[in-house]
């Protein structure tokens, strides 16, 4: 049910109009976009295979928070840079010299995915033990606000590098195609100013007051095409319905156990990323609880509960050949921004996230926006996470 508070803002348990519903969630989309197909790209994995499954994997997470605790827990989940330099290394050892972007091969991903079954056994195995042993007041003890909260301040500065990279136009291999000017730093910055003042002067106004993320990447894309930095050349070029590259696990591979140790053990980075989030969303859900009068969720006691959902959608990736991932701080800065927290709108997100593999055209579209306008939001939401 949607709120009826004066106070604009959706709750977890909250489903806001279907029209309203699906632009949120696109809007989350464009949100995990950037970093999700980084980590593909980096990676070598399949982009459209990794967009699928990943928001296969967010679905799948909601869901089981509904039914674990009868409402929603409200995250997405996308590809995690921890497991970088632990997959390239591998990749490296099976294809050597494979370029920037390009995909692995099947049976090169299917040793990788192997690894990634093991982080989502591992976040379970965690997960569990944290309910068991007390929760909130067990990690703590562990795992302290002055741990979790560094490391989403880390997070947070470790990634405005990537997006200053991006607004440069001198990463993802870009440069190659398009060198670098002063065209792109225009275009990240008219979007990075549209967002802050679609965020500060929409606020207050109504349900447009809650999409300052899409409205500041449509005004960069318009700026973008003007200076040149939009390609119409790649559209077209993908078949109206395609299908994404599902790759199963391998584990007989004599470079299986190596993943398995090696990549498996990079589970232990994300728990502390994890927790901070919880923490984190948990904090301003309760307040926008408390502003609209209404019960107060509670979220951050649900830590195991959350760390064993890390690992149910680790696990859907690796089944399927898609990148280990985490839940997004930048899809949480959204949430806090526009004051949306609704599962169902997350939901939404998943769904298009999934429907982005399987439709050429829309694939495309989203394709065609320019790094340097999604650098322009990445540095918006990125330093939202370091202040948070």
């Amino acid at each position: 049910m949607a709120t009826t508070s004066k106070v604009l803002g959706y709750l977890p348990q909250d489903t806001p109009p279907f029209g309203r519903m699906l632009l949120l969630g696109f809007q989350h989309v464009l949100t995990m976009f950037p970093a999700t197909v980084l980590c593909a790209l980096l990676m070598n994995f399949d982009v459209s295979t990794v967009l699928t499954i990943t928001g296969l994997g967010t679905v799948v997470a909601l869901l089981g928070s509904k039914f674990s605790i009868n409402t929603y827990i409200p995250l997405y989940y996308g590809s995690s840079f921890a497991y970088i330099a632990a997959v390239s290394s591998i990749i490296a050892t099976l294809e050597p010299g494979l370029g920037f972007g390009v995909p692995a091969k099947p049976e090169t991903i299917s040793v990788v995915t192997a690894g990634f079954i093991v982080t989502g056994i591992l976040n379970i195995l965690f997960g569990l033990l944290i309910r068991v042993t007390g929760g909130k007041k067990g990690l703590d003890k562990v795992l302290p606000a002055e741990i979790t909260g560094s490391v989403a301040i880390i997070i947070g500065i470790g990634l405005a590098y990537t997006a200053l990279t991006m607004a440069s136009g001198t990463c993802c291999g870009v440069e190659a195609n398009m060198p670098p000017t002063l065209k792109w730093w225009l275009a990240a910055a008219v979007t990075f100013l549209a967002a802050v003042i679609f965020s500060v002067y929409l606020q207050g106004k109504g349900f447009i007051g809650m999409l300052p993320v899409l409205l500041a990447a449509i005004v960069g894309y318009i700026i973008a095409i003007p200076l040149g930095l939009v390609n119409f050349a790649n559209f077209g070029q993908e078949a109206l319905i395609r299908a994404p590259a599902l790759v199963l696990p391998r584990f007989n591979d004599p470079l299986t156990l190596t993943a398995i140790v090696g990549i498996g053990i990079m589970a232990i980075a994300t728990i502390p990323e994890s927790t901070a989030h919880l923490y984190q969303i948990s904090l301003y859900v309760d307040h926008l609880a408390e502003e609209q009068g209404r019960e107060k969720y509670g979220l951050s006691q649900y830590i195991g509960l959350n760390l064993m959902l890390d690992g149910l959608n680790d696990l859907v990736n690796g089944l399927f050949g898609s990148t280990a991932g985490t839940n997004y701080g930048e899809n949480n800065s959204l949430m806090v921004i526009t004051r949306n927290y609704s599962g169902p709108s997350l939901i939404a997100a998943g769904v298009i996230a999934i429907i982005l593999g399987f439709i050429g055209p829309l694939a495309e579209a989203v394709n065609s926006i320019p790094t340097a306008v999604v650098g322009g939001l990445a540095i918006y939401l990125y330093g939202v996470i370091g202040m948070q």
